[in-house]
């Protein structure tokens, strides 16, 4: 019994003296953990705050070689197609359309001097056979009229020699009467017989006088129906519609047997042939495309459709431009005559591309390049930017043309960012694949290079991959500038 519970009490003791011993182990490593960290706490508190280095920022930007030389603007406009050939068909009579021609259709293909449309020519052929009729009567009147005139004066023929000879009977009947012969009533008769004779010359001449008036009347009533003869004429043919020229029919508004009014428009004939374009461009670029003296450049007209992918194009020649500028409108209307339009139609809404005279001593550059006050950034010494005003002469789609002084030769950034401005490092990219320029290398003292490799080595953050990167070019004759610089800022000098 004994024996038990003394062992019962050393097994109570041992356990007991475990404990104590393994809570005064961790409270001894508890205040060792807290004088390490009071320690490093105050050691942080009295280092020197190390302030990192400043580094310059550097942007990469595309620059281009600028290169003085001759360019060729080219002026871009929008316009329609317009046929020179024009001609509205419209009824010069109303009635009944009795004939269309087999093309009188919409597209349809004439040839000048084609009968077209036919309207009922009854009633003007009626008329027209009437006046006819009229000229016939009016002819014959005219050579009744001049038979009467061939017969007065016949009959005033007669009537003189008649006064002659009553006028004979009279001198002798008067030397008879003298000669104490005849009586006076002899002479008294025969002065009555030869002023009768007399009075019948009068009236024979008025008689020719009235018969020549007859003629006359006959001619002005020929003239007359000869007049009316045209004007029904002309009424008959307004019946037919003519082709005035070879085209094709647009915009047909009639049918067969369909009953038309005067005037009426029936179709619109077209030269597909004679086209030209019709385009507005601005003052200004109307100064450029006339001379000294104010007349238009014959310069050539290039006008394109754009048909989903498929273009038509057509060139031409500047002709005329508009004689006012209309109510409401803004700069200058000017047209162009294409020479071969293959695929346009009058009513194509085309680009239009006008060459203007060449320019001497210009550089294209990006639009992007230039800002809104007409300046450019060109690189300087150590790749730093600056600023140079140049003279915007045109613009060209997404390109400029400019001129400048001192600008030959000089890199002109492509692209202008709010970052970049005069004065700002950069680092430049040429285009066509051009190779980089090699990095800077530094020859390192072997005090420096030792101070290098021991804070990368005892830099814990930074991955081991990087460690041994790092490490190999630190091992090397000649380590990359960029690579110390970074290390040292890091390092705080």
């Amino acid at each position: 019994m004994w024996a038990c519970k003394r062992a019962i009490c050393m097994r109570f003791l041992r356990k007991s003296l475990m404990g104590l011993f393994l809570l005064s182990v961790t409270l001894g490593l508890l205040a060792y953990a807290g004088t390490v960290m009071r320690d490093a706490v105050q050691d942080r508190m009295a280092r020197e705050p190390r302030v990192p280095q400043a580094r310059e920022r550097v942007f990469a930007v595309n620059v281009l070689r600028a290169e003085f030389g001759t360019e060729t603007p080219v002026m871009t406009a929008f316009g329609e197609v317009q046929s020179r050939r024009t001609l509205e068909l419209r009824a010069a009579a109303a009635g009944n359309v009795v004939m269309l021609a087999d093309g009188f259709e919409e597209g349809g293909a004439v040839t000048a001097g084609a009968l077209l449309m036919q309207i009922d020519p009854a009633n003007a052929q009626s008329a027209l056979d009437r006046v006819q009729s009229d000229i016939l009567d009016a002819e014959a009147e005219g050579r009744e009229a001049a038979r009467a005139v061939a017969l007065a004066e016949d009959e005033l023929t007669a009537a003189r020699d008649q006064a002659a000879l009553r006028d004979r009977a009279f001198q002798r009947q008067e030397d008879l009467a003298q000669r104490g012969i005849g009586t006076a009533a002899s002479v008294e008769t025969a002065e009555l017989a030869a002023s009768s004779a007399r009075q019948a010359v009068l009236a024979r001449r008025q008689a020719v006088a009235s018969a020549e008036a007859r003629v006359d009347q006959a001619a002005t009533r020929l003239s007359r129906e000869q007049i009316a003869l045209a004007e029904a004429q002309r009424r008959l043919d307004d019946t037919r519609v003519i082709a005035g020229f070879d085209g094709a029919l647009s915009e047909v508004a009639v049918v067969q047997g369909g009953l038309v009014s005067q005037n009426e428009r029936l179709a619109l004939l077209i030269d597909p042939r004679a086209l030209e374009v019709a385009f507005r461009v601005s003052t200004s670029q109307y100064a450029r495309l006339i001379e000294d003296g104010g007349a238009l450049r014959n310069v050539d007209v290039t006008a394109t459709l754009d048909v989903f992918g498929t273009d038509l194009t057509a060139t031409g020649t500047l002709s005329r431009d508009g004689a006012a500028v209309g109510e409401g409108q803004t700069g200058r209307l000017l047209f162009a005559s294409l020479d071969a339009a293959n695929g346009l139609k009058p009513g194509d809404f085309v680009t239009i591309r006008i060459s203007e005279p060449p320019l001497d001593r210009v550089v294209r550059l990006p639009a992007s390049a230039v800002d809104a006050g007409g300046r450019v950034l060109v690189l300087g010494e150590e790749d730093r930017l600056e600023v140079i005003e140049v003279e915007l002469l045109r613009r060209q789609g997404d390109d400029v043309l400019v001129r400048a002084r001192g600008l030959q030769g000089r890199d002109v950034v492509a692209e202008r960012t709010p970052l970049l401005g005069a004065g700002i490092k950069v680092r430049p990219l040429r285009p066509g694949g051009a190779e980089p320029e090699p990095p800077e290398m530094l020859e390192l003292t072997e005090e420096r290079r030792a101070r290098l490799v021991a804070f990368v080595e005892g830099n814990n953050r930074m991955p081991s991959e990087a460690k041994t990167r790092i490490l190999g070019q630190l091992e090397q004759p000649q380590v990359p500038a960029q690579v110390v610089t970074r290390l040292e800022s890091r390092m705080g000098g």
